[in-house]
């Protein structure tokens, strides 16, 4: 099969397309033909440094976390897939391929309507969206969410959920493009970063939970506009992983500060997230409350054009290859 390789740590001119071996799906596993791969800024952390999450998760040389594509192969004795299914999936690795083998738990079947390009971008940023707003903030109807990098793809999906689920929402977006479309989704409030304060903007808000990829001084921002009880969750430090913090804001205020990495989470915890978002979001796609922003698409070979739009951060939504 034909797969993206990171041939050496470095830049987007790293990943080259090879021949490797077919997969055969072990224990529990299915063989994904994949029809399309979600790409995601892990993607660009792990081409950096390949070797940063150890020798315990698959295919570190393959990058690529979801995958969407036809069912070929089932290694199971009860599953619920068989043969032809359409699914999306959440690997730990591996996706930059022509096939892919999971863990059936980690599948889940595409969404009426949607097409494999749609379902790629899917899987990833809404496990990440329910791990960390729903699992780990506890995040509720009638409550506020905060955004930073609204229009990424977590933003966005997360942006929408929230929304449809009866949560307040806001978010910061650097471009007056960005700016509309946040509008466009319903946001209660976007802010322009590069142009505003967004702290002094959202200072008379009642901010319950804040999902920072930022860090840096963006920290103590965030931990002063959440109220009593509020939830600061950070899934990434684009700005700056050292940061001061003002403790006293974590202890007047009864905060909760937090944080995850989605990838190395055992498979059962992936499970349960996979159980909760089928149940819980796949209906809200059907009933047409949320729905997947694709700014664009690259065939497979053109992996590192892909990684270089990621890398501008000035698309809208997803990047998806294409086989």
């Amino acid at each position: 099969m034909k797969a993206i390789f990171i041939t050496e740590a470095g830049g987007p001119e790293v990943l080259k397309l090879k021949e490797a071996e077919k997969p055969s799906p072990t224990e529990n596993e299915v063989l994904i033909k994949v029809k399309a791969v979600g790409v995601n800024r892990s993607d660009i952390l792990t081409r950096e440094n390949p070797d940063a999450y150890g020798d315990d998760l698959p295919s570190a040389q393959i990058p690529g976390l979801e995958v969407a594509g036809i069912v070929e192969e089932v290694n199971s004795q009860n599953s619920k897939f068989k043969v032809g299914d359409k699914v999306c999936a959440l690997v730990a690795g591996g996706g930059y391929a022509e096939y892919s083998c999971v863990d059936e738990r980690l599948c889940l079947p595409i969404p009426e309507g949607l097409n494999f390009t749609e379902a790629a971008s899917l899987p990833e940023v809404i496990f990440t969206v329910w791990f960390n707003l729903f699992q780990q903030a506890k995040l509720k109807k009638e409550e506020s969410l905060l955004i930073h990098g609204g229009t990424s793809g977590v933003g966005v999906m997360g942006l929408q959920i929230a929304n449809a689920l009866g949560i307040s929402t806001y978010a910061t977006a650097g471009s007056s493009e960005k700016i509309d479309f946040l509008k466009k989704i319903g946001v209660s409030k976007a802010i322009h970063y590069k142009e505003e304060d967004f702290q002094e903007v959202l200072k008379d808000e009642k901010l319950d939970v804040i999902l920072d990829m930022v860090g840096g001084d963006y920290t103590n921002k965030n931990l002063k506009l959440l109220q009593p009880k509020g939830r600061l969750v950070n899934i990434n430090a684009m700005k700056s992983a050292e940061v001061m913090i003002d403790l006293w804001q974590v202890i007047s205020k009864n905060l909760i500060l937090t944080g995850s990495l989605l990838k190395p989470q055992p498979v059962e915890v992936k499970a349960k997230i996979a159980e909760e978002v089928e149940t819980e979001i796949w209906p809200l796609f059907k009933a047409e409350k949320i729905k997947p922003f694709v700014y664009k698409t690259f065939p497979l070979e053109k992996a590192g054009e892909a990684h270089d739009l990621m890398e501008s951060s000035s698309h809208i939504g997803k990047i998806v290859l294409e086989l």
